[in-house]
């Protein structure tokens, strides 16, 4: 480095060519702009590169773009997967969801700039000058194993559900904006709007019916037959949502747990049973086997046995919200604000204990599993830091990152390969596995 002008510029790696003379336009060619390299250069035209490596075929040894990871991949247990496989694909012959929008190949800019794995904010808002050579990202996610088709514009706040109910051609979506959208799902249009009057805490879609939380109230809807039902007792917001053992679950506000019974023969669902134990919010539920599974802003996961309806252990492994939880072939996964994922495990008495701690670098939010398009198990994590780590299970080897305006809150399994996710900033995307890609010689 040395100072020009009272300039701080940086020499190019290499000697000069024999063709320089030092003149303007050649001294340009050997130094690189230090404020374009800390991304914040507002001179135009500037008398100093913008650009970091030598041009193809100049002799010097290129960079390499950063290439897929081998990842090593352990386990083809089974994730515990939705009852939502009933969304409308027909193997993409008449799917229209990819028109809106497809993904660009992330190794095109790599070789110019090495990225930071950070949104640009400035792309985000269609104004970064520095294109290609912008040292942040201009695209929604990297790794090449899924690509973006849609984006669903519409939500003015946080999507807090999505949800796909048997029987139905619509992909619902509820908000904190109060309302639950229906899209068409071979168009991507919206086909419907509902106007709750209330923040839609979570949303589930069992067989025909759809389940949305709100405050002091879940709503029941049956897209077959059109029944509308309204199911009281909660205290507060409904933050999550659950079936298991033919009851339908509601974590609240103030920590209890409500259950329901339905009746079909009267069409109704009846007042079943009442979990108390937590001393604040249920934000989130699962059920494996004859267990529930309950995560709280008490920082505790409680488990619940289905048959007895009691409590039988009390899981403290957390030092903040416990956000997610969620049933991985006889393991039990959980993610907090702690900034930890926990995997449980059975012990010989038949409580659980922590078998391994992963650790990330922000809070997390949401825990979604799935399958790719190989049939190996995926976790997705939903960070705070607007992102979702996509890991293979069970060595957490990372395989990509999707990333939001804001932080998403909604992860939702679609059938084909497909699957949803819901930011704060109320945008929904449309996501899809991809074939694994061959690499020849």
């Amino acid at each position: 480095m040395n100072m020009d002008g009272g300039r701080r510029v940086f020499h190019r790696f290499g000697s000069s060519s024999s063709s320089d003379n030092g003149g303007s336009n050649n001294s340009k060619q050997q130094k690189v702009c230090f404020h374009w390299r800390q991304g914040k250069c507002t001179r135009y035209p500037c008398p100093f590169l913008h650009s970091e490596l030598p041009n193809a075929g100049s002799g010097k040894r290129a960079h390499q773009g950063l290439g897929a990871e081998e990842n090593q991949r352990g386990g083809r247990g089974g994730l515990r997967r939705s009852a939502n496989y009933y969304f409308n694909n027909n193997n993409n012959n008449n799917n229209t969801w990819g028109r809106v929008q497809s993904q660009q190949p992330v190794s095109s800019n790599m070789t110019t700039v090495k990225k930071i794995e950070k949104l640009c904010n400035h792309w985000v808002q269609g104004s970064c000058k520095f294109g290609d050579n912008c040292k942040y990202l201009h695209q929604w996610s990297t790794g090449d194993c899924f690509s973006l088709l849609a984006p669903l514009e519409g939500h003015q706040q946080v999507v807090t559900g999505i949800a796909l109910p048997s029987g139905s051609d619509k992909l619902y979506t509820g908000s904190q904006d109060e309302t639950v959208r229906l899209w068409d799902c071979q168009s991507g249009q919206l086909a419907g709007l509902v106007n709750l009057g209330g923040a839609v805490g979570c949303m589930l879609s069992e067989g025909p019916w759809v389940f949305v939380g709100l405050a002091n109230l879940v709503k029941a809807w049956n897209v077959l037959t059109s029944t509308d039902l309204s199911l009281n007792g909660p205290v507060g917001q409904v933050y999550s949502l659950v079936v298991g053992n033919d009851l339908l679950f509601a974590g609240t506000q103030d920590g209890t747990i409500l259950a329901w019974k339905c009746n079909v023969a009267a069409n109704c669902f009846e007042p079943a049973a009442s979990f108390k134990g937590h001393t604040l919010a249920v934000v989130t539920l699962v059920v494996g086997g004859n267990r529930m599974y309950s995560g709280s802003m008490d920082h505790s996961i409680k488990v619940w046995s289905l048959e007895t309806l009691q409590c039988i252990q009390t899981l403290s492994g957390h030092t903040d919200v416990v956000m997610s939880v969620l049933c991985w072939d006889q393991f039990l996964l959980s993610a907090s604000l702690d900034k930890t994922v926990k995997v449980w495990v059975a012990t010989e008495t038949g409580n659980l204990e922590v078998t391994y701690t992963h650790t990330e670098e922000h809070g997390l939010l949401t825990l979604c599993g799935m399958h790719d398009s190989e049939a190996k198990p995926v976790l997705l994590c939903s960070c705070n830091d607007n992102s979702i780590r996509v890991y293979d299970l069970p060595s957490f080897s990372e395989r990509g990152r999707i990333f939001g305006k804001k932080e998403v809150r909604s992860i939702q399994i679609g059938p084909g390969g497909l699957f949803f996710t819901g930011d704060g900033s109320g945008q929904v995307r449309v996501w899809k596995w991809s074939a694994e890609q061959t690499l020849t010689s």
